[in-house]
């Protein structure tokens, strides 16, 4: 285990929730545009995005068979990385709006697939998993600084 492991699993984490809570507000800007991309000559709405996360090391399985072979000096984990950037494929809302520039000949228009009450709870998970990992680096910042106290204070 090297002594600037933990701060840089906390790092990689760090990066991975900031572009969640970014990808999240993203979403929440574009709630209510109806104009997302052009599809074959055709607008289509914002469709909302989400952000997959996996493990840098391959998973518990990995992390046990270096135990074992291993012996004494344990494992530690690599960090998390982002994975891809999904579209959530449901299906765009119907809102009857018959005075909207975009409405259908019923007068229904497409809205996009983004409930707000979801990334609300989507950005305060970010933010609490990414204070998390600051509360995780400033220990490990701590425990350094007081290392190098023990050697001084002679």
């Amino acid at each position: 285990m090297g002594i600037f492991d933990g701060i840089n699993t906390s790092s990689s984490a760090l990066t991975a929730q900031r572009l969640r809570m970014d990808v999240t507000s993203s979403n929440i800007a574009n709630a209510d545009s109806t104009r997302g991309r052009l599809v074959d000559g055709e607008w289509e709405p914002y469709r909302r995005k989400m952000v997959t996360m996996s493990p840098k090391q391959s998973g518990f399985s990995s992390f046990l068979n270096q135990a074992k072979a291993q012996g004494e000096t344990s494992p530690v984990g690599q960090g998390v990385q982002v994975d891809r950037l999904i579209e959530d494929q449901t299906p765009f809302r119907q809102v009857y709006q018959p005075d909207h520039p975009e409405a259908d000949e019923d007068g229904f228009v497409e809205m996009p697939n983004v409930d707000p009450l979801k990334e609300m709870v989507n950005m305060m998970s970010s933010t609490r998993s990414y204070e998390a990992n600051i509360t995780s680096m400033n220990a490990t910042k701590n425990m350094m600084l007081k290392a190098l106290e023990i050697g001084r204070s002679q």
